[in-house]
């Protein structure tokens, strides 16, 4: 089962609003791959048009290879999952379940045979019977995908399926929906703003901004070489340095004064003096605000005017408000009009040679 999908230059407008912009790329059969993206940034407009349920004014969308911009949703093997459940309210789970596969006028047997497949892989035995409103939000939208699932489409389509869902089940979901698409081995495409989300379910995230593809890639693909500022902003935490040159160690790095940093929590280091043996690497700073967060603290601290975050480990010796410390900055991603780029702090280099 699966689909390649393709996607050519596909442009969309909405009266004066560009809602996508040129966007091109290629799914491979099988893969679950994340949308992800502010609000307003094309995701949903781009699934839409591979549903069907929109037109692109250019571009083509081609299932299998085959060009499918005129076919209609109903003749493009694709399941869809809304963030709103959207079962019918008046019928059961089985029912529900077997919607399209009375549509496709298949026999008694062969849509009960079908539906009870689908129960028994979505853990829905024993609620075939109820009404909708008579189910938790997580099972009612299990009942979502188990009906998106029961015509055996190609391409499994979903919109942010679980928005409308509290966290703790919206974590059980998560792995479930892993589990599920592996076991079925359907290419599926999902649109989420939740970072975490996309990372921790797809294969692969594609990061859609202003209409844009900014990037393409695994989660760590795109956490360690990410192609653009926004793309560095978006993944994981980071603070945004207007003047890199403000930074110890990245001087040099930044003529010009209009090379921006971002400097993630991991590319720094903080602690009292007498945790570093290469002081001249450093800069002062003093901790302004410390969080816990379980297994570590979350620690900002202001650097040179600049707030930075990062982490601490709970092994090391506690940190004080006020406390003025040290702060190495191993290195950073860097920026201009021209290019981006990943520079180490070269103090560090230059000290260890000298030792050595």
């Amino acid at each position: 089962m699966g689909m390649h999908v393709e996607v050519r230059h596909l442009d969309k407008h909405f009266g004066d609003f560009h809602a996508v912009k040129d966007v091109s790329f290629e799914i491979e059969k099988g893969k679950l791959i994340g949308l992800l993206g502010p609000s307003g940034g094309g995701k949903t407009s781009i699934l839409r048009m591979l549903a069907g349920l929109e037109q692109p004014d250019q571009g083509d969308i081609l299932f299998h290879g085959e060009r499918v911009n005129r076919l209609s949703p109903q003749d493009r093997g694709i399941g869809f999952v809304f963030q709103s459940y959207a079962l019918f309210k008046h019928m059961t789970v089985f029912d529900n379940i077997a919607f399209g596969l009375k549509i496709k006028k298949l026999q008694k047997a062969q849509i009960r045979e079908r539906v009870m497949e689908l129960v028994e892989l979505t853990g829905l035995k024993g609620f075939e019977k109820r009404l909708p409103h008579q189910l938790s939000g997580g099972q009612r939208q299990r009942v979502a995908f188990a009906r998106a699932l029961a015509p055996s489409p190609q391409l499994l389509l979903l919109d942010e399926p679980f928005a409308a869902i509290d966290a703790k089940i919206r974590q059980e979901l998560r792995s479930w929906l892993r589990e599920l698409i592996d076991e079925v081995g359907i290419t599926s495409i999902f649109v989420t703003h939740d970072q975490e989300e996309a990372i921790e379910v797809a294969d692969e995230i594609m990061i859609i901004n202003q209409g844009k593809l900014e990037q393409k890639g695994t989660p760590w693909d795109l956490y360690k070489e990410p192609n653009t500022p926004f793309v560095a902003s978006f993944i994981g935490q980071s603070t945004l340095v207007e003047h890199a040159a403000a930074l110890k160690g990245f001087e040099e790095e930044s003529r010009g004064g209009s090379t921006q940093a971002l400097i993630r929590p991991e590319y720094i280091e903080i602690g009292p003096e007498s945790e570093f043996a290469l002081l001249s690497a450093t800069a002062g700073g003093v901790v302004k605000h410390l969080h816990f967060r379980g297994s570590e603290w979350l620690v900002e601290v202001e650097v040179g005017g600049q707030t930075l975050t990062t982490f601490r480990s709970l092994e090391k010796e506690n940190l004080e408000i006020g406390q003025e410390i040290r702060v190495l900055v191993h290195r950073a991603y860097l920026f201009n009009e021209e290019r981006s780029w990943i520079a180490e702090n070269p103090l560090k280099r230059d000290s260890f040679s000298v030792i050595i």
